[in-house]
């Protein structure tokens, strides 16, 4: 008798349950929707690869031009843009190639060969010019890693002028970095 009264008792929760689904007329289907999430801040070239080799004209060997950078997803927050390139590998610790700030919120992209002026701010690099210096490691040293990093910030104006150096953009943007993303290419000279 027990067993039969746990019988029932199961059966009426799992009609309960049942009759708490939303029915659909047949043959309607649901779709299988992920949940919305931001999309991701991502930075690439279509120069090269992530991880990849730059091709000699962006480099001290070629034309020393900047190479095309894109980049998507930026934080709905964001007021401007600050670009930093470095070698991290250098003989005599992180040099700096390009510092480029001030960059408008609207633009997604830089073109190939920017030129200094064209857009946005631009500081000083460790060859103590305005502009992309392009990679030019010692020769025979294996290749170095330049890793470009690109921040989102929530401030439309760093307020520096220009010829301001990596270490005076970072401490500018201190508090107002709302995202951050690297894309790292190699170059060595044989």
């Amino acid at each position: 008798m027990r067993h039969l009264f746990v019988l029932a008792v199961a059966l009426i929760s799992l009609l309960s349950l049942v009759a708490c689904v939303p029915t659909r007329p047949r043959g309607t289907s649901v779709p299988e929707t992920a949940p919305s999430s931001p999309q991701a801040f991502t930075l690439m070239s279509p120069a090269f690869d992530d991880g990849g080799l730059i091709p000699t004209r962006y480099t001290c060997d070629g034309e020393d031009l900047s190479p095309p950078l894109r980049w998507a997803g930026a934080p709905a927050d964001t007021r401007s843009f600050a670009l930093i390139v470095t070698d991290p590998d250098a003989p005599r610790g992180t040099f700096t190639h390009w510092v480029l700030f001030d960059l408008p919120a609207e633009i997604s992209s830089l073109p190939e060969g920017l030129g200094v002026g064209t857009v946005g701010v631009a500081g000083r690099n460790d060859f103590g010019r305005l502009g992309y210096g392009g990679p030019c490691p010692p020769q025979g040293d294996n290749p170095h890693r330049y890793i470009f990093t690109l921040y989102a910030l929530r401030s439309a104006s760093l307020s520096l002028p220009e010829g301001a150096s990596r270490d005076q953009v970072g401490a500018a943007m201190s508090g107002y970095v709302v995202g951050e993303v690297s894309y790292t290419g190699r170059y060595g000279r044989r």
